[in-house]
């Protein structure tokens, strides 16, 4: 045998043992997560997006080396959907119009391989697959102004089991989508803080407010508006719903959403909070960075 096949068998005995460490730490990672899920056996959906989006955000700000980033965050995100089908049912319904496939190729990116999805053509069949748990969660693409549905609509309730929007696709940058819209994520559960947050109101009112009002009562309270649209219904002149995207993260039931109310006054009838998500990684979060030392510190 030569020096570089000797090398070479060398080599991949020393992958193999590799390989084996690898699996031993997903197996003891897949026992912690057991535990986990005894620890919230009395939480109806298990789902965490901010947790989710933070181990990703400390992974990338860690990694060095020539082992690619996007690759990387996509073995753990089937790391992390997977351990969410065995802490209990996972599903997820995926709003796919006639001749679009972009929401469907966000989705399994983002929610794993053998996911179990199913395709509605409108998205209100997403969102009340939702609403009455016949899926942990829905993908629907990002409201526009030209849209004749306005689905954002059905998530303006004070009702408990009302989704919420908990992610904006795609997460991570390069995925495999045919469509060039991102899409929001809901599901029944609270917006958690990642200090890298946007947050979703609704604001209804008598009157149409105008979009310059709502954003100086935003400013007023410590908030700059990324996104609005804006619904009326026409059977009912004295209704008018706003939908604002926000920088930051605004607590559901917290102090803020009394301060912007005090900013609107008397024409703003009701603020909701519909949600939110940890932003996706970015080109600062995918960069190359300098091969790390094995064992090194942090």
């Amino acid at each position: 045998m030569t020096a570089d096949k000797e090398l070479l068998q060398a080599l991949r005995r020393e992958i193999d043992v590799i390989d084996t460490s690898i699996h031993d730490l997903i197996m003891k990672r897949t026992t912690v997560v057991e535990r986990v899920r005894s620890a919230k056996q009395g939480e109806k959906i298990k789902i965490r997006p901010a947790r989710e989006a933070e181990i990703l955000y400390r992974l990338m700000a860690r990694h060095g080396g020539s082992f690619p980033k996007p690759e990387l965050a996509r073995i753990w995100r089937e790391m992390i959907v997977a351990t969410l089908r065995f802490e209990g049912p996972f599903s997820v319904a995926v709003s796919v119009p006639e001749g679009e496939q972009g929401c469907w190729d966000l989705a399994r990116d983002q929610y794993g391989t053998f996911t179990p999805m199913t395709r509605h053509v409108s998205a209100r069949g997403v969102v009340e697959a939702v609403r009455n748990n016949d899926a942990t969660l829905g993908v629907l693409a990002m409201p526009r102004p030209d849209d004749t549905e306005q689905w954002w609509r059905l998530l303006v309730s004070a009702q408990p089991e009302t989704p919420k929007v908990i992610a904006r696709l795609p997460f991570i940058p390069g995925g495999n989508s045919r469509g060039t819209e991102d899409a929001l994520v809901i599901c029944a559960v609270t917006q958690e803080e990642t200090g890298r947050d946007r947050s979703f109101l609704a604001i209804e009112a008598e009157e149409d407010i105008g979009a310059k009002a709502i954003a100086g009562a935003l400013s007023q309270a410590g908030f700059s508006t990324m996104f609005n649209l804006m619904w009326h219904d026409p059977n009912r002149p004295a209704a008018w719903t706003y939908l604002v995207e926000v920088v930051g993260f605004i607590e559901d039931g917290g102090r803020q959403i009394p301060r912007l109310m005090d900013g609107l006054g008397e024409r703003a009838k009701r603020v909701l909070h519909l949600g939110g998500y940890a932003v996706a990684l970015d080109a600062s979060d995918m960069a190359p960075r300098a091969p790390r030392e094995i064992g090194g510190r942090e």
